[in-house]
Formats: structure tokens, sequence, C-alpha cells
């Protein structure tokens, strides 16, 4: 049996995750062919390097948001460009662009789940409608090329079975539209909901609602034992410097299935 271990000793999210994919093995160039399907390429770019945090060296995917000033027709205009960096997008627009690209329905299926998740806990969070929900977080671009590329990377790996540590969340307070709030950020800990988490190692959110949806979606079993045979090791690095390693630290695994 072939598994992919996720281990969140400094939580996860959607770069860290696509870091420590590439760094497990899924072909970069793949990854990227595979997202411009989405018909997003002139909103976006991926960057994919080597960093490291504490001597752990792994990979680095930054997903670079191109500043656009096409829908500006004249110059006076042009105070107002800052309003189109950030699409916002809600549900249907989202399930619109995956639905419509020539992705493979495995991988629509997979991130069409995942956006579900941090979708209900928006709505749950803010007190709207699904279909009312706009993502700031989701909505942005980058977050759909994380998720999305979450389900590309799963979907290459063709694992018998995924699993997780227990997840840390961090702590402190982070910024949002809102003002501050605390972490876990309201969305992360609605999705986490009935999963094992630790909290409190460094004072910063160390894990996203797009991390916490790729787990809580994706995620067969949940635990710190390890009863396997670990093959290969991939770093996701993050993209804080913390007092502990700011990396998502992923194994593939092998599993003698007992008769």
């Amino acid at each position: 049996m072939k598994i992919l271990y996720y281990d969140c000793f400094s939580g996860i999210s959607g770069d860290m995750n696509l870091g420590a994919m590439v760094d497990l093995g899924v072909d970069k160039d793949y990854l990227i062919k595979e997202l411009s399907k989405l018909n997003l390429d002139d909103e976006y770019e991926i960057r994919v390097g080597r960093d490291s945090r504490k001597g752990i060296e792994g990979t680095k995917v930054d997903v670079i948001l191109k500043h656009h000033h096409h829908h500006d027709h004249n110059n006076n205009h042009h105070a107002h460009s800052h309003e189109h960096h950030h699409v916002h997008r809600n549900l249907k627009d989202i399930e619109e662009i995956i639905n419509s690209s020539s992705l493979s329905d495995n991988v629509k299926k997979l991130s069409l789940d995942m956006f579900m998740k941090v979708a209900e806990a928006e709505a749950k969070v803010h007190g709207k409608p699904l279909y009312e929900v706009h993502f700031h977080e989701v909505g942005a671009t980058d977050s759909i090329v994380d998720i999305v590329g979450a389900a590309i990377c799963l979907d290459y790996l063709k694992v018998d079975k995924v699993m997780a540590s227990s997840v840390e969340l961090g702590g402190g307070f982070v910024k949002c539209a809102h003002g501050l709030i605390p972490v876990p950020a309201p969305a992360t800990v609605e999705i986490l909901k009935g999963i094992p988490v630790k909290s409190g190692i460094v004072p910063f959110e160390t894990t996203t609602p797009t991390g916490a949806a790729i787990l809580a979606s994706n995620v067969d079993e949940f635990t710190d034992i390890k009863e396997f045979s670990i093959e290969k090791i991939g770093y996701g690095v993050g993209g804080r410097d913390t007092e502990i390693p700011n990396v998502l630290r992923v194994y593939l695994a092998k599993k003698k299935v007992k008769n």
C-alpha cells in the first residue's frame, strides 16, 4: 500500500503544500502545465526555487500575482487601478472556472471538494448563505492555484491512502479585512472540526484555511504513529522564519497490508 503522510509540525498552507509536493517528486512542469488549463495564466506566475529554514532545505513555491492595468483605457482611471489587483470571486465563479477547464474529472472533483470545505466554513463564520460568500482568501487567484494545484499533485501521486499528523495551528493574532482576529482563524478551526490539532508553538498563524481544507478534504487517517516504511521525504518551505523550522514535511511510504 502506497501512503502519503503529512507531517504538520509547523502547520500547513497552500504554498507550503505545493512546495512539499514538488520536493517529493511531483514534476513542476507538469504542475504548471496542468494549472494553465484553468485559463488564468494572465493573473499569476509560479516561481519554484530552493530555500531553507533552520538548516533544513526544501522547495519553495511562490504564486506571484500579476498586477494589471489593462482595465484603464484612459488615464484618469489610474487612481482606481488598485481595485483590479484582487478579483473577488464567489463559489459560483470558482466552480465555473474549474468545470469549464480541461482538467481531468478527478482533479475537478478533488478541487471542488476542497473549495466547498472553505466555502462552508466561511459561510458559517460570517453568517452568510454559501453562494454569497466572497472569498477574500479563496477568491484571490493564489488560493485557486493552491487548491487546484493540491488536487493536481494528489492525482499525480496516485497513492492508496493519505495520512497526517495532528495539525499545529500556531498562536497569536492575524490581520484580516475586519481587523485582528485570533489564531486559529475562525474559518480554519471550523474546517478542522473533528481533526486532532495542537497550538501555540509559535505566535503566528501556521495553518491557513486553505491548508486546513487540503487536509480535511483528503486525509483518510490522522495519527502521530508512523507504522510504515518511509521511501521518500519532501520539504515544503513556508514564508516565515520562526523559532521552529517553518516547513511542511511529507513522506511517501509503503505499508504491507495484512491479509
